[in-house]
């Protein structure tokens, strides 16, 4: 049976301003799916994003929202949290957004382990403004900035985030919709920073400048690239080349900050 979405969705809003053929209208989808199996509240929801293609997406939610500014939607997802602990916060964030100009408070999210749901839309680039280079673009691809290939190696959002400290982190692609549903469905109910990294194709830059102008070629090289993480573990260096591991790479329980803040909020009023 077909889900009803709308009450969290603003249907007024729609359509979407993203390119055609953009995953960022997948991923949005796939987050209001999550909360419909979650049954959650829109009333204790809150959407957060910053600048880029994927801040639009906070828009679109039937939940209290914020547009914020560049790289810094999580110290507003911060301030948001520790105000009202009681609602669920979920970013909306790209790649550029959150481990470029953001990236300092992203790994201090990780490592406070405060209670909010990271959903990072990982199209490689900077899509909204101009296609240029973004810390996690592939080394030898072309971007605005980078049109001999890219000669830096790319932020692994996977592994940074787990060695920052964050307590859920999973990776997929808009080609794997169930699993996103899964994913940012786990990460909302998991009490502590929450990491879902998709993998997501941008036809109008990052395809143009790399000879993928087909949304649909695009979706199935993420097919053809990516490897779930049980077989990629089993794999020889050598097999491994090229593929990208997707799954959920940690679950873990850790003492989390704003219950720590408040407990210490008492403490020391009774001091």
């Amino acid at each position: 049976m077909a889900k009803d979405y709308r009450q969290y969705l603003r249907v007024a809003k729609l359509p979407h301003v993203w390119c055609p053929g953009c995953g960022h209208g997948i991923i949005t989808h796939a987050i209001a799916g999550a909360m419909a199996d979650l049954q959650l509240d829109p009333d204790e929801l809150a959407v957060l994003g910053g600048i880029g293609c994927s801040g639009r997406a906070s828009f679109l939610f039937e939940t209290d929202a914020m547009h914020t500014t560049h790289g810094r939607a999580v110290a507003f997802a911060t301030g948001l949290k520790l105000a009202r602990p009681d609602l669920r916060v979920l970013l909306v964030m790209g790649d550029g957004d959150a481990l470029g100009i953001g990236g300092n408070h992203f790994i201090h999210a990780c490592r406070r382990n405060i209670d909010l749901t990271a959903v990072i839309y990982n199209n490689a680039i900077y899509g909204q403004t101009g296609g240029q280079l973004a810390p996690t673009t592939p080394t030898e691809k072309r971007s605005t900035t980078s049109p001999y290939g890219n000669i830096e190696h790319p932020f692994d959002t996977v592994r940074l985030a787990v060695a920052a400290g964050a307590t859920y982190v999973a990776r997929t692609t808009s080609f794997d919709f169930p699993e996103i549903v899964r994913f940012v469905r786990r990460g909302i109910a998991h009490k502590g920073f929450s990491v879902i990294e998709v993998l997501t194709q941008c036809p109008t830059y990052y395809g143009r400048l790399n000879d993928l102008r087909d949304p649909s070629q695009m979706l199935y090289e993420f097919k053809l690239q990516t490897i779930p993480l049980e077989e990629y573990n089993q794999m020889s260096p050598e097999e491994r080349a090229g593929k990208i591991p997707i799954g959920e790479f940690l679950c873990e329980e850790r003492t989390e900050f704003v219950e720590s803040y408040y407990s210490l909020c008492q403490l020391s009023r009774s001091v």
